[in-house]
């Protein structure tokens, strides 16, 4: 089977940062939204498109710390957004659709990582609600503004992806709940949506990436004890970090180069990682590239078809 997963030499690499990639662009003009666009690489990106000249919409969850965060970030706008919530990510859609405005950007940035099991909404588990259930609804929701634009949207995933692909028989863990398989497949389902949301979108001039943004030391960590990042050989018993991590602003630099490379004009769903088109992985012990289940097109059209039956929400619907 050919794989359009293949590196295109970009010029930019695991160091690189988001001002780097975004050296000699102008985004005067355009308009992102970024999820949780106030805290980590999610900041760093912020910071990066507004000083490349983009207005940037920021819905937070935590709205007095992402006006707190962004207080000195010309061209930044916070609203309201829980993602684990359907009432507050449509209220934040109709608000932002009455506005008028266009979605050049949109970069689903917000997530969460291997936190106790926790039920949102109808009992869904709260991983693959808030990483992927509550960014579908609102990509959805804001097609009009996104159609209009014509340009990306940019699905956050991880390299830890390949712990889990979905659990068709079980997706909402309720027999027997393993945090890092939950958010394995929270991974894979970001990495599936861009790939069928591209496939929906591309006629409307609409494309959509996957990213890996690298290994980050950011509050997405706060629900793993100490002991868990020795295990995971990320520290020493002293505390001492052990391993090789990315600086925010190099972590935001893969989200950012997916959102307004030249180099990615006329592609579109793939997975991205180190500035980079991520070569498929072929070792299950490989710590880069995507996995196979993480990119097929069946896949990606059974969890659409999923997550608009749970959501009942599809801007494609015919």
């Amino acid at each position: 089977m050919t794989t359009p997963q293949h590196k295109i030499g970009s010029g930019f690499g695991a160091t690189s940062t988001a001002d780097d990639v975004l050296h000699g662009i102008d985004l005067s003009g355009k308009l992102a939204i970024v999820t949780g666009g106030y805290s980590g690489i999610g900041l760093a990106a912020t910071r990066a498109l507004t000083a490349a000249g983009a207005h940037v919409v920021v819905p937070a969850r935590r709205r007095a710390a992402a006006e707190e965060a962004l207080k000195d970030v010309d061209g930044a706008e916070v609203d309201e957004l829980d993602l684990g919530d359907l009432a507050s990510v449509r209220g934040f859609a109709e608000r932002f659709l009455a506005t008028g405005r266009t979605a050049d950007i949109v970069i689903t940035n917000a997530g969460i990582m291997a936190c106790p099991e926790t039920r949102v909404g109808p009992g869904w588990e709260a991983q693959f609600a808030t990483n992927h259930l509550g960014h579908y609804a609102l990509v959805n929701l804001l097609w009009p503004a996104i159609e209009r634009g014509r340009g990306r949207v940019v699905s956050l995933s991880s390299v830890g992806h390949r712990r889990s692909p979905i659990r068709w028989d079980d997706v909402h863990f309720e027999r027997g709940y393993d945090k890092w398989a939950a958010y394995g497949q929270a991974k894979t389902a970001n990495v599936l949506f861009a790939v069928h949301l591209d496939a929906l979108a591309k006629d409307a001039g609409v494309r959509a990436f996957a990213v890996h943004p690298g290994g980050i030391l950011t509050p997405l960590q706060r629900h793993l004890t100490r002991e868990e990042m020795i295990g995971e050989g990320w520290m020493d018993e002293q505390g001492n970090v052990l391993a090789t991590f990315k600086t925010p602003e190099q972590g935001a630099a893969t989200e950012v180069w997916a959102a307004t490379s030249p180099r990615l004009a006329g592609m579109g769903g793939v997975y991205c990682e180190d500035c980079d088109i991520a070569e498929a992985a072929t070792d299950p012990e490989a710590r880069s590239g995507v996995r196979s289940y993480a990119t097929d097109p069946g896949e990606a059209a059974r969890l659409w078809a999923l997550s608009a039956q749970l959501t009942g929400i599809d801007a494609f619907a015919r």
